[in-house]
């Protein structure tokens, strides 16, 4: 079993990858105000921020239930 901190870290390394990826996947079908313009402070950050932090909390969620005693074992 990894450490809390390894383990959160792994989450979050897995999170930004994937929700950049389908953020940038998503992009060109976005409305022009949430698309990111590189080297600019945008709404498009906030969107991008937004997939990554909810697919960190869907990978804590999914470890959770993973993890936890099944209460049904006989």
């Amino acid at each position: 079993m990894l450490k809390p901190a390894v383990a959160n870290f792994i989450y979050a390394l897995i999170a930004v990858l994937a929700g950049n990826a389908v953020y940038f996947l998503l992009m060109p079908h976005l409305p022009l105000r949430v698309r990111h313009v590189p080297l600019q402070i945008d709404l498009g950050l906030l969107v991008d921020f937004c997939f990554c932090l909810l697919l960190f909390e869907a990978l804590k969620t999914v470890s959770r239930w993973k993890n936890r005693p099944n209460s049904q074992k006989n």
